[in-house]
């Protein structure tokens, strides 16, 4: 049976036998299946459930200890054809078959599994389990750094998080040590001797399949090899292996596809993820949403919705989420002499352009667009929102910029519309927050770095460096401008959110309203591959790992749960302390007034973005975008080819959204404004 508490998406990961009862074979059903060209070593130990008809079997070959349920229904394949369950040519050894199942055409045999009702294996070179499996669990998986030092042991229901705290945890050793062998007995408690193909899945023209578990409703269709894993598919949302798929020592959870000619060895597949045309992966572990197409991954952690279509396109060592790879992108970790030791971060939200290049080690701030190659190990993670250039063969800085772009609030609200997992049993949890505590604490260093920059310029100082980084003298106020705006945006949100719908009688009521209902949420925010928590609370948890209060796999899952669920009063807690820290206040010190001032600068900062998404969205419509329309015609039908196909400004949804967004936000800034009006 699955571990208590553990996400089972309606199957469980134990071979059970099946609830039915068997008799002998008669001396007439013998008979028949031999005329039906059946044989066996030893035709008692084949047993059979009641109501078995003989005449559903025929030219197979039985060895070992075999059970067979009852084929009654009839079975669809592509196309609309149908053809009665029951099972021929094939050799069928230490087997329990259920019923309704299709088994035709097995070259070789199926040898050590247990097949549930429904099932279909039909064209396939051989199925079968030698000793003992753990189908994958238990797996050691290299991620980020190819020599060695941050193994993921994968399991069927690793999340980002715990996946995140394994790797990047290591100066916890106690907290590594507990959770590996949380995970060692959990691999030991699925080994079996038997394999499982559960319950209406299909396996259909495919090539070898060893020791590899394959769950309910699965679809295993044209694969070349299936070795050491586990598919862990289920009715509510199925996976799907296609044509040409190489896997070794794998996991694969409910949702994904991995087709057409892909290779996977040594990986962890998450839910909803899709790896095709191509793909190569190799000691890497992919969360939620993820797509990787026609590239190439070695060692790298990636974090949900980390996205990769193009040739040429190698994510190597590195912990990647929310990314956009472009055509070419590619990293190097092979200027060693102690081996490829070194690694990168790219923070979440990041993009890169077509053939951008950088030199690990490296670390890249959160929702920056990386743009040609770099050839330094610059760090930007204090200055998120930005754009990374190459300019003259040396790494320049734009600060801030990416805020206003069009784009980065598209990528925002499009990511929860992409989330593919149908599972309601979800094994991440993902904050899609744009602007959080985690991204608002960059733009505060951000300012601050920028504003010491500033004050230790000269006159006739062009740029100044930081951190392998060059930052153009001209980029300072403009950085600084936007990420005051971004900081206020962010503060107002959260003071709108926590005193919306709430009608006040006196400051007393107001400040009450105010006071955060906990401590925790102070201090530094962290990213655990999608899961945006404070250090503390992160901390609280790796300690009851250690002190045993967290003692097994499902607790550690519902501990990062809380966290994930406990988000909206952890984000008041911080915003409400820098709120406080900017008014050089308390919460008992707050005035309406100060409410009225806040929600002004915050419509201000709101409307001020707004406008330069606006500005930003308007350059899609402008006339050089239009370039290659109305191939043959003149200037009208260029403009008219392009409203055809791209529409035109003033009808865009987007543009119409963001014009909405400015009515609704001015709304809402006016009806506190007004409700702070009895309190003044």
């Amino acid at each position: 049976m699955a571990t208590a508490g553990l996400p089972t998406c309606s199957t469980e990961r134990k071979v059970r036998k099946m609830p039915r009862e068997y008799h002998s074979l008669s001396p007439e059903d013998i008979e028949r299946l031999q005329n039906q060209g059946c044989t066996c070593d030893d035709w008692a130990k084949v047993l059979v459930a009641e109501g078995f008809d003989a005449d559903t079997v025929r030219s197979t070959h039985f060895c070992g200890e075999v059970k067979l349920g009852v084929f009654e229904k009839r079975v669809s394949f592509f196309g609309g054809l149908t053809k009665p369950a029951g099972i021929s040519d094939a050799t069928i050894y230490n087997c329990e078959i259920g019923n309704d199942v299709y088994i035709s055409r097995v070259r070789n045999y199926i040898a050590n599994y247990v097949v549930e009702d429904g099932v279909v294996i039909d064209n396939i070179d051989l199925l079968a389990v030698e000793g003992g499996s753990s189908f994958g669990n238990g797996t050691e998986v290299a991620v980020v750094n190819e020599a060695g030092g941050r193994e993921i042991p994968i399991y069927d229901h690793l999340s980002a998080h715990t996946a995140y705290t394994i790797a990047f945890y290591r100066h916890r050793p106690k907290v590594i040590e507990k959770l590996q062998k949380m995970i060692a007995d959990y691999a030991a408690s699925v080994s079996s001797t038997m394999g499982l193909v559960g319950k209406d899945a299909r396996i259909i023209n495919c090539g070898t399949i060893k020791s590899t578990r394959i769950g309910p409703a699965s679809v295993i269709e044209g694969v070349n090899r299936l070795e050491n894993g586990s598919i862990n598919s289920c009715q509510e949302d199925p996976v799907y292996v296609g044509p040409g798929v190489y896997a070794e020592n794998f996991i694969v959870c409910s949702g994904s596809k991995i087709t057409d000619g892909t290779i996977v060895y040594d990986c962890f597949v998450g839910q909803g993820t899709v790896l095709a045309k191509h793909y190569s992966a190799e000691n890497s572990v992919f969360f939620a949403n993820c797509g990787g197409f026609h590239g190439e991954a070695c060692a790298i952690f990636a974090g949900p919705y980390t996205v990769t279509h193009h040739k040429s396109t190698l994510l190597i060592a590195g912990l990647f989420s929310f990314l956009n790879a472009g055509s070419g992108t590619n990293q190097s970790n092979h200027m060693y002499k102690l081996g490829p030791v070194h690694q990168g971060v790219v923070e979440r939200g990041s993009k890169t352009a077509s053939d951008s290049y950088m030199l690990w080690p490296a670390k890249v701030g959160a929702f920056t667009v990386v743009m040609g190659r770099h050839y330094r190990n610059s760090d930007t993670s204090d200055l998120p929102f930005s754009y990374l250039i190459e300019h003259e063969d040396e790494s320049v800085l734009v600060p801030g910029v990416n805020l206003r772009s069009v784009g980065t609030v598209r990528d925002a609200r499009k990511w929860p519309k992409r989330d593919r997992r149908k599972n309601p049993q979800r094994l991440d949890h993902i904050n899609f927050k744009l602007l959080s505590p985690y991204t608002i604490q960059k733009m505060l260093n951000g300012r601050d770095l920028l504003d010491r920059l500033k004050a230790t310029s000269g006159a006739t100082s062009d740029y100044f460096t930081y951190h392998s980084v060059k930052i153009k003298n001209s980029a300072l106020d403009r950085g600084i401008r936007l990420y005051e705006l971004g900081v206020e945006k962010f503060l107002g949100n959260c003071l709108i959110k926590r005193l919306e719908n709430k009608q006040f009688n006196s400051t007393d009521e107001l400040r009450e309203a105010l006071r955060p209902e906990t401590d925790m949420g102070l201090g530094k925010w962290v990213d655990m591959a999608g899961l945006l928590a404070p250090e503390q609370a992160v901390e609280k948890v790796l300690s009851d790992i250690e002190n045993g209060t967290v003692e097994s796999l499902e607790q550690v899952a519902d501990s990062f749960r809380l966290v994930h669920e406990n988000y909206p009063v952890y984000e008041w807690v911080w915003a409400a302390d820098v709120l406080q820290r900017r008014l050089d206040k308390t919460v008992d010190q707050i005035t309406a007034d100060d409410i009225v001032d806040m929600t002004t600068k915050w419509r201000e900062a709101v409307l001020e973005l707004d406008r330069l998404f606006y500005a930003d969205a308007k350059k899609e419509f402008a006339e050089t975008a239009q370039t290659g329309f109305g191939l043959d015609g003149e200037e009208q039908t260029k403009h008219l080819d392009f409203a055809a196909v791209r529409g035109t400004f003033e009808d865009d949804s987007f543009v119409s959204e963001i014009e909405k967004h400015m009515s609704s936000k001015t709304a809402l800034a006016e009806d506190l404004i007004s409700r702070m009006a009895r309190l003044r």
